[in-house]
């Protein structure tokens, strides 16, 4: 008797979070939502800002700068690499025992930021989390935290790509020297 209650307060419960995410999907939208996933059509193109003047040597030294200082304060030896709105090298470091390995993940990573003009944390949740595995189909890509876009007045100015650590490790040293230009 009690699992049969049981049971009858799930069917219930689900029955009415079904009836209010309906409810809410009718609300925002009068088309359903797809049953596949990658049919929905959004209103906007995501990551959707134009490609600026490159990033300078200068600037690229300071976002550098600012992630291995964030770096050594937690005592994370990485590589970091910064290129330009088209993607091409303007700046690295390796730290002082940090991975030979990860000298060129961390390049690109930077670089795949710059291309698609976004984190490379979005690649690694599409895989991870949605299982869009046709994302590992695409050319230059890396699915792992630790790239992010380096973006001024609105524009794409670079990239910024840490490697070395684990994939969180490398993205908050990321944004410690990406806070220097995403302001």
């Amino acid at each position: 008797m009690r699992i049969r209650s049981l049971v009858t307060g799930f069917a219930l419960l689900a029955g009415l979070s079904h009836g209010a995410a309906f409810a809410e999907q009718t609300a925002t939208s009068a088309a359903p939502a797809p049953a596949y996933p990658l049919d929905a059509v959004p209103e906007k193109l995501p990551f959707n800002f134009p490609y600026g003047p490159p990033i300078s040597a200068g600037r690229a030294q300071a976002v550098i700068q600012a992630a291995t200082a964030e770096a050594s304060r937690r005592l994370w030896p990485v590589n970091v690499a910064v290129v330009d709105s088209g993607a091409n090298l303007v700046a690295f470091l390796r730290m002082d025992g940090a991975a030979l390995a990860s000298i060129s993940i961390a390049e690109h990573k930077a670089r795949v930021a710059a291309r698609f003009r976004r984190p490379t944390r979005y690649f690694e949740e599409a895989i991870q989390k949605s299982d869009y595995r046709y994302i590992a189909t695409l050319d230059d890509v890396v699915a792992s935290r630790g790239g992010i876009p380096l973006i001024e007045d609105g524009k794409l100015i670079g990239a910024i790509g840490c490697s070395g650590g684990t994939g969180s490790q490398d993205e908050v040293i990321c944004m410690a020297g990406a806070a220097t230009v995403n302001k």
